[in-house]
């Protein structure tokens, strides 16, 4: 049996209503897959109805252009770092992301500046009206971090800020602007949301070759 089976039968789970973690652990130890496998199938596999509110709730890419974007610091960055190192997947949502999922152990990679520089570029290109990077503050050196990115924003010559909190989920949930995110969570609370990375790779094409599609899953 191959990983797609068993995405088919997760994915007839969920759309009949089965809890997310009782549906992957069924059809893991149905057949027999390893730990990878069964995070791979939690990160990619949603119910269709969910994967279309999602897909229907993202606004068109050149919504940035003039607004306000407040954007889920680490959740986007790791996603970039992710994509350059050929390790992020096309979820069923639409939504690029990596398989990692948790981000408390989170350091600076050789591969953080490009990614940091490849999120600029695309920003300076679609000149948002105010740009705020949130980061965790519970992770290592996040303030450090966000002055850096303070810096950045000022070079780049946009308007925004990049800050530190305890409650950056709630924040993102809660924010009047435009949030850039890919915790489905948040996309599903938020008031308005942009599929952040996948505008990013539809402008930079050359990252479509760091994105693993859901061919057998």
């Amino acid at each position: 049996m191959s990983l797609g089976d068993a995405a088919t039968d997760l994915r007839y789970l969920l759309d009949r209503g089965y809890p997310q973690k009782s549906a992957v652990g069924f059809v893991c130890s149905h057949y027999r897959l390893d730990a990878e496998a069964r995070y791979l199938l939690s990160r990619t596999v949603l119910a269709h109805e969910v994967a279309k509110m999602r897909r229907a709730k993202f606004l068109p890419c050149c919504k940035i252009e003039g607004s306000h974007i407040i954007i889920d610091g680490y959740n986007v960055i790791i996603g970039m770092e992710n994509i350059l190192q050929k390790k992020a997947y096309l979820c069923d949502d639409g939504v690029i992301r990596d398989i990692k999922g948790a981000f408390r152990n989170y350091k600076v990679s050789p591969d953080t500046e490009t990614a940091v520089g490849l999120i600029f570029g695309f920003l300076k290109e679609m000149k948002p009206g105010n740009v705020v990077f949130l980061l965790d503050s519970q992770i290592s050196k996040s303030g450090m971090f966000a002055s850096k990115l303070r810096e950045m924003i000022l070079a780049a010559g946009l308007k925004g800020d990049a800050r530190t909190s305890m409650h950056v989920d709630y924040d993102l949930k809660h924010s009047n602007d435009i949030v850039a995110s890919g915790d489905g969570v948040i996309i599903d609370e938020a008031e308005r949301a942009v599929n952040f990375l996948n505008c990013l790779v539809e402008r930079f094409r050359h990252l479509e070759k760091g994105i693993n599609p859901q061919t057998g899953i």
